[in-house]
């Protein structure tokens, strides 16, 4: 019976492109999914982008779009990414798609009927300029433990306490500014906590092998009551108010589903928009119990996969997945933290656009992956040592020291009759099959890779013993010369077959090379016998170290673009002189009353009195953090009567040309040293 397979990843959210943990995970799944179709397995192979919530909704605002229209934007670009890493995806979706509005409401509906959605008024933070409710991400204020300034409503990354928003010190909105109120509100939940969940969860997690041994050890912390002897499972809240970019929850108008709930949901409803394109019955095969429901995810999203996902499924009378597989992070050089700004980030883009080849990017993963849920580390030295050690010096080499012998010589024809030594290195090799299946199967990628590259080994040793570039100069050591050549051919198949889940891109090039079908598992175990190869052509190059480098380069100044904003018309040097710029001292900041844009600020510019400055940088400061800062101020400009007063002068401030695509306001501030009153010259 064909095996049946339903295999998804992590859905993206929709608020940029994918950074290099979204190909690390879509590789290992992928290489996973191509083993499974190369042993006969049937496998649908989907994923979705991740549309929903208040931050794509915010950024949809600031960019001038419209929610639907910016994540189509964004859902635009995936291409580049899957098609340039070999990412083969059967269907990519948004949950944001018909058929999740549907399912969704059928799943929380199904949850009502078994009475485990409850309603509870809540007091959560409402920003009284944007006229919503603020998510934990978009509160920042003071650390309750550490003090610490402009830390998330949900932890400090100074000290790493975890708190609720509401026991913040002086909070403020980062969408407005503003000084958040507390407002309470009605909020549907999913009863977690309910004994009946328990009880499923505790059943369902410790089945063998749907979870790894260090995933189970942290679920059953979960399971465990708390120092009061409280259940640890909470009701989940699973509601948001509008406005909120999301499914209306049936029966409750202005009230949205928490992108968390939906979002899951999205792996059932890119498969049957999938299964709409290709005419099969979605609801036949997930009814079907001999499919296999299997998820790959980061271990920071696995709460939402072994706890609230499984029971959401069981409860709505739907299958529930029979395998959960977590992995970590992927870091840099030693265990450092990806990042852009410091020029450690590894952008997959980059990658491409400097001419590295994805494939190398895919074995060095697989080289570092188990099936435990470790972080992986990239660095620059050992990439380049490995590909070129294994790639090139050791699999590509084999090809290339026997090829041209046997199409200059025999016309591509490989010989029937191998010699007994050549036999048992090809034995060796197919013997070799079944584990190396085994080790693919169980995601132990590192070890599959080693043993592969130990079996190099030994068809190189042969190369070594036979010497085929000597045989070739002797007289009446053709048919030595022959079957060297063509013991290498067939080993160089097998590897390739072995090594095809990881290089499809070169494995395709192997194919055409030896003109034969694409390469499935079942065909290590037979030879190709007296077949007609093509003529070779180089199949990788090494890799640079230089090359590679470039992709930790920090990133240039930006430079001026077309549809950026030109240079103004040139002045000369006594037109400057006619702005009077002087260093000012910010004494009070305040918020204008009447206005969603601009501060009044008090200045002091050395002149023994202070003036006052409207400025429209409200959506970028809080006032109290400007105060006792230094600025630049255009202190000759004519005064300027305005609604809520007058304006003495102007402070400076850089901004993007379209402040709606690029938002953000930076005020200058001198280097420290600088004095109220100074010219800037």
């Amino acid at each position: 019976m064909t095996r049946q397979l339903f295999v998804t990843t992590a859905l993206p959210y929709a608020n940029a492109g994918f950074h290099i943990g979204h190909i690390m995970e879509y590789t290992q799944a992928d290489i996973w999914v191509r083993y499974q179709r190369m042993a006969g397995s049937q496998v649908h192979f989907v994923c979705a982008d991740d549309a929903h919530g208040a931050p794509i909704m915010i950024a949809a605002e600031k960019a001038g779009k419209t929610p639907q229209d910016f994540v189509a934007g964004i859902a635009a670009g995936r291409r580049q990414y899957l098609d340039g890493f070999h990412i083969s995806f059967d269907n990519w979706h948004s949950t944001d798609g018909a058929e999740n509005h549907e399912l969704s409401k059928a799943v929380y509906l199904a949850l009502r009927h078994n009475e485990l959605i409850s309603t509870k008024t809540i007091e959560q933070f409402f920003d009284p300029a944007k006229s919503m409710f603020l998510p934990d991400r978009f509160i920042k204020g003071e650390c309750p433990k550490c003090g610490a300034k402009d830390q998330y409503g949900d932890s400090c990354e100074v000290c790493g306490a975890v708190y609720a928003p509401t026991e913040l010190k002086n909070p403020y909105s980062v969408l407005s500014g503003a000084t958040p109120v507390l407002k309470t509100s009605e909020h549907y939940f999913f009863r977690l906590s309910d004994p009946r969940c328990v009880d499923f969860l505790t059943q369902w997690t410790q089945e063998p092998g749907r979870l790894q041994p260090e995933v189970l050890n942290k679920i059953r912390e979960w399971f465990e009551p708390d120092e009061e002897g409280n259940n640890r499972l909470s009701d989940w809240d699973i509601s948001r108010d509008a406005p909120y970019f999301g499914i209306e929850i049936p029966d409750a108008p202005g009230k949205y589903f928490y992108v968390w709930l939906d979002a899951p949901i999205g792996y059932l409803a890119s498969l049957k928009n999938y299964f709409g394109k290709i005419d099969k019955d979605f609801d036949a095969f997930m009814a079907d119990e001999s499919v296999e429901q299997v998820h790959f995810i980061g271990k920071d999203i696995t709460y939402f996969h072994t706890l609230f996902w499984p029971a959401m499924l069981h409860f709505s009378g739907r299958k529930t997945p029979n395998h959960v597989f977590v992995h970590g992070f992927m870091t840099v050089n030693g265990g450092e933290k990806m990042s852009k700004s410091r020029g450690t980030g590894l952008d997959p883009l980059k990658y491409l656009s400097l001419g590295l080849n994805a494939e190398w990017l895919r074995y060095y993963i697989a080289a570092k992956l188990n099936n435990r849920v470790e972080d992986i580390d990239f660095n620059p030295e050992d990439f380049v040592a490995r590909v070129n050690s294994d790639l090139v010096g050791k699999f590509i080499n084999i090809a290339s020291r026997a090829a041209g012998f046997l199409t200059k010589r025999f016309d591509g024809r490989l010989s029937a009759d191998l010699g007994v030594e050549g036999l048992t290195l090809l034995d060796a090799l197919r013997a070799q099959s079944a584990a190396i299946a085994e080790l693919y199967e169980t995601r132990e990628f590192g070890k599959a890779l080693r043993e592969i590259m130990a079996l190099a080994d030994k068809v190189n040793e042969f190369v070594d013993q036979n010497k085929p570039w000597e045989l070739a100069k002797q007289e009446g050591m053709d048919a030595a010369l022959h079957d060297v050549c063509s013991v290498c051919i067939e080993a160089f198949r097998l590897l390739t077959i072995y090594l095809k889940p990881v290089l499809p891109a070169l494995s395709a090039q192997v194919e055409a090379f030896l003109k034969v079908e694409p390469l499935r598992w079942s065909d290590s175990a037979r030879a190709l016998g007296a077949h007609r190869i093509g003529a070779y052509q180089h199949l990788m190059q090494r890799v640079d170290l230089a090359k590679v480098e470039q992709l930790f380069e920090a990133p240039p100044a930006p430079k001026l673009v077309p549809g950026g904003e030109d240079i103004a018309p040139e002045i000369k040097i006594d037109d400057f002189a006619k702005v009077d710029l002087r260093i000012a001292k910010i004494v009070k900041a305040e918020h204008v009353e009447g206005s969603d844009k601009l501060l009044r600020l008090t200045l002091d510019a050395g002149e023994g009195k202070t003036r006052n400055v409207f400025s429209g940088i409200k959506a970028a400061y809080r006032p109290e953090d400007l105060e006792g800062k230094l600025t630049v101020l255009v202190a000759n400009l004519a005064p300027r009567k305005m609604k809520f007063g007058i304006s003495e002068g102007m402070v400076l401030a850089a901004s993007h040309a379209d402040e709606k695509a690029n938002p953000g306001i930076f005020v200058l501030e001198p280097h420290t040293g600088a004095q109220p009153g100074m010219r800037v010259r």
